[in-house]
C-alpha cells in the first residue's frame, strides 16, 4: 500500500519534554502521515485499516480514495 500524504514541515521537530503524555508516560510518532497532530500519533491509522497493498490512497476529510494514476510536477 502506498498514500499520498502532504506535509507542511520543512525540517525535523525536536521532541522535548513537555512532548510526553502526562497520564500515559509516553510519546507516540505518527508513521501513517495522516495525523492532525502531526508528528504525534492521533490514531488517524485507524482509518488506514482494509487497505489493499496493490493500491494508492489519498485521505481526504477523513475518507479514503483510492488514486488511479501520480503525475509530479517533472511530468509536466
Amino acid at each position: 500500500m502506498t498514500r499520498l500524504v502532504e506535509l507542511e514541515a520543512t525540517g525535523p521537530r525536536k521532541l522535548d519534554p513537555t512532548d510526553i503524555d502526562d497520564e500515559k508516560g509516553d510519546v507516540a510518532i505518527c508513521q501513517c502521515g495522516l495525523s492532525d497532530s502531526f508528528p504525534f500519533c492521533d490514531g488517524s491509522h485507524r482509518h488506514t485499516e482494509g487497505e489493499d497493498s496493490e493500491t494508492t490512497y489519498v485521505y481526504e476529510d477523513g475518507e479514503r480514495r483510492a488514486v488511479d494514476r501520480v503525475v509530479t510536477a517533472d511530468e509536466g
